[in-house]
């Protein structure tokens, strides 16, 4: 076995030690950009995709809310299925194959969608493109595979800031392109796809050699197989639930936020898709510059606890405005609750050992994928029922309410899971400055 290691450890060595810098950081760039497209692929049709299913409806925003939810519904469920079927193949196949066809997939799935004339037509490319948008995994490995252990954070980070970006710029890029024409976001991502696949052609090394390749297993590819750890300590337990939660309330944003906008404030397009940027924007400037020193002065648990807090104020000061000035005021407090993402990550990560940490993240991105395969169903109908015209009293922001309840209960799970007094993420991590 320790042969097989030192075996295994040499063969990076010698793959990193041939390639030479430019070549490497050519492919490590392809990786970014590829990360970066498989984000568009979510943000860039997000303020056009509800638009384009109600003029299929003849504009009912209630029949295209359910319709827009079994989209999202279906995307995610792909995504849950194929992430680690591809990270599976990638180990069997190699990542090279793997991240090309989801390129070249992406690209003429959305060239489908473009030229979708019916709904069911634009319900397959949306079951398409779940599937190829699902090579984060195949990204994030081969990044482990050209990266010695010393960089790999870096490595990691560079994914992050990927998606970060492309939830920032899709919306925006979406949002402005939509106002010319709502199908011209899916030309652009086409083009921008197929081309990031065919310069991959050329720049793209594979990065496992066949020596360390393995054999296909249907275990490995199991998305739910890596629950079971959770179960393992009582407060890993309370803070999955926790973030399975706090999951589930983040889908009101992509599952309803465009229709709400249309229906309560008649925002275009274009106000849509940057008011989504702002979301995100702010977001990330909380979790890039805010979560080290705050985390710092006051420690994990309390910046847990009143992140989820101002998670659940944002979501009522969403649901509650009455007009588009009053629902901006609210994007800096909802920008708090970016605090809670890393530091729940944290705190779970002491509650394994080391040779579990893997597991831990497959099954985080498990309770993603089951909350994105949950959200968009549940939020769609909250907000058709709501505001259906039988009803004495309409209340459209009743989604994002929801979304409210579920991160107080989110909270409730966190403070409970969390409330021994000895637990190093009740203190800060140095002492504060007098």
């Amino acid at each position: 076995m320790q042969a097989d290691r030192s075996g295994s450890e040499s063969c990076t060595t010698m793959l990193m030690t041939r390639a030479a810098p430019g070549p490497r950081r050519a492919a490590l760039s392809f990786i970014f950009i590829t990360v970066l497209l498989d984000v568009l692929a979510l943000g860039v049709i997000i303020p056009v995709l509800p638009a384009l299913v109600a003029s299929f409806v003849g504009g009912d925003l209630v029949r295209a809310a359910g319709i827009v939810g079994d989209f999202g519904m279906i995307w995610a469920a792909m995504q849950f299925v194929a992430s680690p079927l591809l990270g599976a193949v990638s180990d069997r196949f190699g990542r090279r194959p793997v991240i090309l066809l989801s390129n070249f997939g992406l690209g003429l799935d959305y060239v489908l969608m473009a030229l979708a004339p019916t709904l069911g037509l634009l319900f397959i490319g949306r079951v398409i493109s779940g599937i190829t948008a699902a090579s984060l995994t195949t990204a994030g490995a081969y990044i482990a595979d050209v990266t010695p252990p010393e960089k790999r954070a870096a490595g990691f980070g560079m994914l992050g800031a990927a998606f970060g970006l492309g939830f920032v710029l899709g919306p925006a890029l979406g949002g402005v392109l939509g106002g010319i024409s709502p199908r011209l976001p899916f030309w652009v991502a086409a083009a921008l796809s197929l081309t990031n696949a065919a310069y991959g052609l050329f720049v793209l090394p594979e990065s496992l050699p066949p020596e360390r390749r393995s054999r296909f297993s249907w275990r490995q590819a199991n998305p739910v197989a890596s629950l079971t750890l959770l179960r393992s300590h009582p407060a890993l337990l309370g803070l999955a639930g926790s973030n399975f939660l706090n999951f589930l309330a983040h889908e009101v944003l992509p599952s309803v936020f465009v229709l709400y906008a249309i229906y309560r404030y008649g925002w275009s397009e274009v106000t849509i898709g940057l008011t989504l940027a702002a979301v995100g924007l702010c977001a990330a400037v909380v979790q890039a510059g805010l979560v080290r020193p705050v985390v710092a002065r006051y420690g994990e648990r309390p910046v847990l606890l009143f992140g989820l807090f101002c998670g659940a104020c944002g979501f009522t000061a969403y649901g509650l405005a009455t007009s588009g000035e009053i629902f901006w005021l609210g994007i800096p407090i909802m920008a708090i609750w970016g605090l809670t993402g890393p530091v729940a990550q944290s705190l779970m990560t002491r509650h394994v050992s080391p040779v579990e940490q893997g597991q831990l993240q497959g099954a985080l991105s498990a309770l993603r994928g089951i909350s994105g395969m949950i959200g968009p169903k549940l939020f769609t109908l909250v907000f058709a029922a709501f505001i259906g015209v039988e009803r004495d009293r309409q209340m459209p922001g009743a989604p994002f309410l929801l979304s409210a309840l579920l991160l107080l209960m989110a909270l409730a799970l966190a403070w409970r899971a969390t409330r021994r007094r000895n637990d190093a993420a009740d203190r800060p991590l140095t002492e504060p400055s007098p």
